[in-house]
């Protein structure tokens, strides 16, 4: 699809729309991952369409950084990241590149406890009266100095929470018990790493 003809997708300041992977960096990923698919290329080969089709054995998925209109509805960042379960939990490999905040990414190997406070109704300075909320749900990161054993957090049901509020947020509840496993052990090695540096 051209930029002209999706509303959701006006670019940069600068005119730009498409941002490919810098060379050095794919290539550093690829030798790790041996990559053989790409979901979502440029340019886009005619009739492709890499939120329905099968992909590789192993993918490397640099999506497009904002919603697109597939089939009719407006698409974004989860469309892909349900794409990607389902090749995963088909036994493939999927590496996906996406940009978040930075202090996202800092909690996380902190080892914060995450919590999902749903659309929080804020209240008006003004008044003191309960807004409309953001439309979006509000995460509650809690930082704990008492949590410092990499075996309590393993043990802690709060974590496995946690976790289950992140999938949930993200609509991911329903994934498969090989794939929460995966995500859970990427976690705990970022805790422990955090654990180590700190200590």
């Amino acid at each position: 699809m051209e930029p002209k003809d999706n509303k959701f997708h006006k670019g940069a300041k600068d005119g730009k729309h498409y941002w490919l992977t810098p060379p050095a960096l794919y290539e550093e990923l690829d030798s790790e991952f041996n990559f053989d698919f790409d979901p979502a290329p440029y340019p886009l080969p005619e009739d492709f369409d890499g939120l329905t089709c099968d992909w590789g054995k192993s993918s490397y998925l640099n999506p497009p950084f904002g919603s697109i209109l597939h089939e009719g509805k407006k698409k974004g960042a989860t469309a892909w990241a349900r794409k990607a379960i389902k090749e995963f939990e088909k036994g493939k490999k999927v590496v996906m590149v996406y940009p978040i905040d930075k202090w996202v990414l800092m909690l996380i190997k902190a080892g914060a406890e995450i919590r999902n406070l749903g659309d929080v109704k804020w209240l008006a300075t003004e008044d003191n009266l309960p807004g409309k909320g953001t439309g979006r749900h509000i995460a509650c990161f809690i930082l704990d100095p008492d949590i410092k054993d990499i075996k309590v957090l393993e043990e802690d049901d709060a974590f496995s929470k946690s976790l289950d509020v992140i999938l949930q947020y993200y609509g991911l509840e329903d994934i498969s018990d090989q794939f929460r496993s995966s995500m859970k052990k990427d976690i705990m090695d970022a805790r422990a790493d955090a654990l180590m540096t700190h200590a």
